[in-house]
């Protein structure tokens, strides 16, 4: 057998691609296996992610559960999750010597809290398993050759191969997708995931790092959830903004980004329920002042805003309070409007929607089902998951997956 055709080449150096290849190289020692990174640096999305802390995963481990933490794809990962699912990956890193712990929203970091304990576990596992890694190698083109495949590299060289893993993340650039494209797949196009909202607001743009529980929505949509909001300097952040950034991808892209985003600052509680704390605290507390009166578990400053914002002056007393200031201020408690114009992608997740169709590909092995030998592996697929360390699972998953498959072969 010709040397190339068994040598299995893996393009991109992150997650998903550095997973597959020690999967590959363990389970079949005597394969080639080479890793291709056009950057300069390896596992650059791990190395910052979570405030350089590394979000690995998230301690749901039940496939289903975890299935429905993906916007898209998720129902392609139900079957790859049965086979190699969040507790997967916490044995897998723990038996090489990476403890995980979990935090109280069930996102698991490295206990050391640096994400240099997953990237060198990573490269050492990759170097012991003889996996050999080029950066600054690019792919320029791939085609079909008689017993594989040809590659065009960044230096002008080429490589041939038996078995090609694309897992360059996200096809954000055209020389990327043309070359996947070229190769007869099909690509939803990518749009941004993961993302902050722009609010120019006054009153709450002078409020920034305040952190408290939410409803959030998008009108005229079925976008809605509960959670944590932070305000920013921008607008408004937080895994609540995270999350309906995630599900609304295409369709708040297909809004330029500009929309109404609908606020109730006290989750479960409905406007004519606060209108009544309202009236039972003009009665219990009348000598009081109402901006030094926040309703739990709304944070004073916040609460003194809102007061201002419904017109309620600073010496207004409980007692003195008119009817019509306190429906504006229970009103405004439950169903603030907030004009977005805009969003930042978040600085630790980089997450795109879009990518490989997943129809094209087979999730038991990973490799597609147009070209033979070509296998998908990470966030090239159209795959993304809500914040919290579902798109590293993701990625450890499908890299499990098609290494094996890539093995076995």
């Amino acid at each position: 057998m010709d040397s190339s055709s068994s040598r299995v080449v893996i393009v991109g150096g992150g997650a998903a691609g550095f997973f597959a290849a020690i999967a590959c190289a363990g389970a079949d020692p005597s394969r080639e296996v080479v890793l291709l990174e056009s950057g300069r640096y390896l596992l650059t999305k791990v190395r910052i992610s979570g405030g350089g802390r590394c979000n690995v995963t998230h301690a749901c481990f039940e496939p289903r559960e975890l299935a429905a933490r993906y916007p898209r794809g998720g129902r392609a990962l139900i079957g790859a999750f049965h086979r190699f699912q969040a507790r997967d990956t916490v044995e897998w890193f723990e038996s090489r010597g990476v403890r995980l712990k979990t935090e109280a929203d069930g996102r698991m970091f490295p206990a050391s809290n640096f994400s240099a304990s997953i990237v060198d576990c990573l490269l050492e596992r990759a170097e012991a398993a003889g996996v050999e890694v080029r950066t600054s190698m690019g792919v320029n083109a791939a085609r079909r050759a008689d017993d594989g495949f040809l590659l065009e590299l960044s230096d002008g060289s080429e490589l041939a191969c038996g078995k090609l893993l694309i897992a360059t993340g996200g096809c954000r650039t055209p020389a990327a997708a043309r070359w996947v494209e070229a190769l007869g797949h099909t690509l939803e196009p990518p749009v941004p995931s993961l993302f902050t909202f722009h609010v120019e607001t006054p009153w709450l743009r002078a409020l920034p790092g305040i952190a408290t529980e939410v409803e959030a929505e998008v009108p005229g949509t079925k976008l809605r959830e509960r959670g944590p909001l932070l305000v920013t300097h921008w607008g408004v952040s937080g895994p609540a903004i995270l999350r309906l950034s995630a599900w609304g991808a295409r369709t708040l892209h297909d809004r330029d980004y500009r929309f109404s985003l609908r606020v109730n600052w006290l989750p479960g509680r409905t406007a004519e329920s606060v209108r009544e704390e309202l009236r039972a605290r003009r009665d219990s507390q009348p000598g009081k002042t109402v901006t030094n009166s926040p309703i739990a578990p709304l944070p004073a400053r916040l609460w003194e805003s809102i007061v201002a914002e419904a017109g309620i002056g600073a010496d207004v007393r409980w007692a003195t309070l008119s009817r019509a200031a306190m429906l504006a201020l229970a009103d405004l408690l439950t169903r603030t409007e907030l004009p977005v114009n805009g969003k930042s992608l978040n600085k630790d997740e980089f997450v795109t929607c879009g990518g490989v169709r997943l129809p094209e590909v087979d999730f038991k092995t990973m490799e597609s089902r147009i070209v033979p030998g070509l296998y998908f592996a990470g966030e090239v697929l159209d795959i993304d998951g809500v914040t919290g360390g579902f798109n590293f699972q993701a990625a450890w998953t499908t890299g499990w997956i098609a290494g094996h498959a890539m093995a076995e072969a």
